[in-house]
């Protein structure tokens, strides 16, 4: 018995220690599969930052590269003086006595409470915090685009992942760093990525505060949307649209079953911040314009507001009709889904194929929404929801339809649309992952595991080329269009990138009207109006004069080029010429102009704003030289005969070679322009001019003149645009043509 006893302790025992043993081995392979778990999703996690980083490193590459003079859309001149204006401590602009002669493009003009000029943008200061971050952080604004698209391609990751997977989400990131929309756009300062981040970080802490039922991630959701609303007020709306639906069917469920605190908890937690924003936004109207229901822009253009009807912005009018709107929304979603997604149009049929995905989960109905929970479907339902907010909102905003007109779109990407390439990248990257798993379910049908896997890899080997030459027809045509319009900027920046300013004043010409950094934004002021150099518009003589007055000692320039201003399509050539003031009792001038080939005869004449005159030449040589004066008394060739004329001043004294005299031409009191031209005529009838236009200011018997005078050399007329303008001996002009010039002022000084 006692044998028997000890057997049975012995065996129950080794039972004992087996179990044990067991448990141990079970345990640990527990423990090694949950590490092996966490391990993956760490892997997809670390994958994913490696690709928002990456992301980020790469649009940083493009806005130095592809953009280091900005892009054609001079908005971005308007976000970079609004944060220099941000980093200085302003919110308005004082130019003081510069006047409007250096108001920014985009900026809008009032009266401070002196009774003095201040200017302030049209935009809120929301993006241009952004881009000043950049600046106060690492000394240059372009990381901060860097940074917001590291940032967008993380929170597109963590979308995804919610609604679908952490490797669909991983894949959304490849498919993001791949839309030419998302590139182009990103690149360049403006709103639309930055306002993009906090509405993705919205969409984030609300399926958050969603599932985990925190009030913490609620009111950060609500934050994010109200500094996207001061941002962007109607695009944050477009992007909380679907978000807000599924709040409503959250509340009305959470009624349902009589459990509605916790839910109206937390949707109080993301209103509170939300409408302290919007309060925030109402604020800062009241701030700059005075009215907390007038927004900046539309205190710049009254009619440039959402909905149809008449609709305009500086002059351009349009008639936004339902049909129009349309035909604008019809052609905008069709450009989109061709040529801006990733290796279109590869991405928008994979994208396709994940919505597709999406309703064939939902052929039983739409999710139920929890009071405690948000499912994937819950989030992807919301994502899809977008194509229908955005799209349908920007029916009614006539900008769209301007985006079209104006060739931008063809250069950054329908970019009004910019919240759609995170639900275009996350279907994508479902209809892909949901291609590659038919594909290797259906290998694995036939074949073994390893066999199916690859045949998966060889079809992905197969189909990565077509990939990668739609990806490259996608992104080619915005890049090189981009490209050339940057070689033309930085030919045309040319002679301002190679000359060190100190204390400089640069006249700048304003091809698209009575703006500065418009076109030219890469020439922007400081904030204060003191830095090494002031750029003003060059606007003619009274405001040339005030601007010239304004300044004091600075040293003067004018900026100018020969050819027409295309937004950089075509090539200008572009000179940058010292200026001087002379002041005394008249300014003597000589001109020296080069006979073009084939001359046969020439004519002189001066002109004034109160008449002209006329001389005769006898003889063409190679060259002819006219001696000019201009004073309190008139303007005069001293040099020629006398032949016509009007509004003349007086006989004005004897001229030369004992002709009769000469009469001088009156010169009105204040600024005005003395216009010298010098016209050849060719055996056929061609003509050539050479037009110098002197800026003079008469006061009190004295005489000031910027010297020298602007010079153009007009074919086939006497006057001329800046396809005439004189640049130097190095210029494409015809055989001949050469000028000289040289002044002094008679009893004064020069300065300048």
């Amino acid at each position: 018995m006692r044998r028997v006893r000890r057997a049975a302790r012995r065996l129950t025992r080794r039972v004992r220690r087996a179990a044990r043993q067991l448990a141990r081995r079970v345990a640990l392979a527990a423990r090694r599969r949950a590490a092996e778990a966490v391990r993956a999703g760490n892997r997809e996690r670390l994958l994913a930052a490696a690709a928002a980083l990456a992301t980020g490193a790469l649009v940083y590459v493009l806005a130095v590269d592809l953009f280091p003079y900005h892009s054609v859309n001079d908005d971005e001149a308007v976000y970079l003086n609004q944060a220099a204006m941000l980093l200085d401590g302003r919110l308005f602009l004082s130019p003081g006595d510069l006047g409007d002669a250096v108001r920014p493009w985009f900026f809008v003009a009032d009266a401070d409470p002196s009774g003095g000029l201040r200017l302030y943008p049209k935009y809120t200061p929301v993006a241009a915090a952004v881009f000043a971050l950049g600046r106060a952080l690492a000394g240059d604004y372009r990381v901060a685009l860097g940074l917001v698209a590291a940032g967008n391609a993380a929170l597109a990751y963590a979308l995804t992942a919610t609604a679908f997977d952490r490797r669909t989400g991983v894949v959304a990131v490849v498919a993001l760093a791949g839309s030419p929309l998302f590139l182009m756009t990103s690149s360049v300062f403006l709103a639309y990525a930055p306002t993009t981040l906090f509405n993705l970080a919205f969409a984030v802490c609300y399926v958050r505060a969603a599932r985990t039922g925190r009030v913490g991630d609620a009111a950060l959701a609500g934050t994010a949307i109200g500094v996207a609303f001061f941002s962007r007020p109607y695009t944050a709306l477009l992007f909380a649209l679907p978000f807000a639906a599924h709040a409503a069917a959250t509340l009305a469920a959470a009624r349902r079953i009589g459990d509605l605190r916790p839910a109206l908890r937390r949707y109080a937690a993301i209103a509170g911040p939300g409408f302290a924003f919007v309060g925030v936004t109402l604020g800062y109207n009241a701030l700059v314009t005075g009215d907390p229901f007038l927004f900046p822009y539309e205190a710049f253009a009254p009619n440039d507001g959402l909905g149809l009807g008449r609709r305009e912005i500086l002059g351009y009018e349009v008639d936004y009709t339902a049909g129009l709107a349309l035909a604008t929304t019809v052609s905008v979603v069709e450009v989109l889904l061709s040529e801006w997604t990733v290796a279109a149009p590869i991405g928008t049929l994979l994208a396709a194929l994940g919505v597709g995905g999406l309703l064939s989960d939902l052929r039983g109905g739409l999710p139920r929404p929890s009071p405690t929970g948000m499912t994937g479907d819950e989030v992807a339902l919301a994502l899809a929801g977008l194509f229908v907010s955005v799209v349908v909102g920007n029916f009614f905003f006539w900008g769209t339809h301007n985006g079209l007109l104006n060739g931008l779109f063809d250069l950054l990407g329908p970019f009004y649309h910019f919240d759609l390439v995170v639900p275009l990248s996350a279907f994508a990257a479902a209809g892909a992952v949901t291609l590659v798993r038919g594909l290797r379910a259906a290998a694995g049908r036939h074949l073994s595991p390893s066999a199916a896997r690859a045949a998966v890899l060889v079809a992905l080997l197969v189909a990565a080329p077509v990939v990668a030459v739609a990806e490259e027809r996608a992104l080619d045509d915005p890049a090189s269009e981009n490209r050339l319009r940057t070689e033309n900027f930085a030919r045309a920046y040319e002679p301002v990138e190679r000359t060190e300013f100190d204390r400089a004043l640069v006249f700048v010409p304003t091809p698209y009207g009575n703006w500065s950094a418009h076109p030219f934004q890469h020439l922007r002021n400081d904030p204060g109006f003191d830095g090494p150099v002031i750029y003003a518009q060059d606007r003619g003589p009274e405001r040339d004069v005030k601007t010239v007055d304004a300044v004091g000692d600075r040293a003067l320039y004018r900026y100018a080029y020969r050819g027409e201003w295309t937004g950089a399509v075509e090539p200008v050539e572009p000179v940058l010429r010292r200026l001087t003031v002379l002041r005394g009792e008249r300014v003597e001038a000589t001109t020296t102009v080069g006979a073009p080939a084939g001359s046969r005869t020439a004519s002189v004449r001066i002109e004034t704003a109160a008449g002209y005159a006329r001389y005769r030449v006898d003889d063409v040589g190679d060259a002819m030289t006219v001696d000019w004066t201009v004073g309190p008394g008139g303007a005069r060739v001293t040099n020629r005969a006398f032949a016509a004329g009007d509004g003349l001043a007086g006989d004005g004294g004897p001229a030369e070679n004992d002709e009769p005299p000469s009469p001088p031409v009156a010169v009105p009191d204040g600024a005005s322009e003395i216009d010298l031209a010098v016209t050849f005529v060719d055996g056929a009838g061609g003509t050539v001019t050479y037009r110098q236009e002197l800026t003079v200011d008469v006061r009190d018997d004295r005489v000031r003149a910027i010297w020298p005078p602007e010079t153009r050399v007009c074919a086939l007329t006497t006057d001329c645009g800046t396809e005439g303008t004189y640049v130097g001996p190095g210029g494409d002009y015809v055989d001949g043509v050469s000028v000289e010039t040289s002044a002094r002022a008679d009893g004064g000084s020069a300065s300048g």
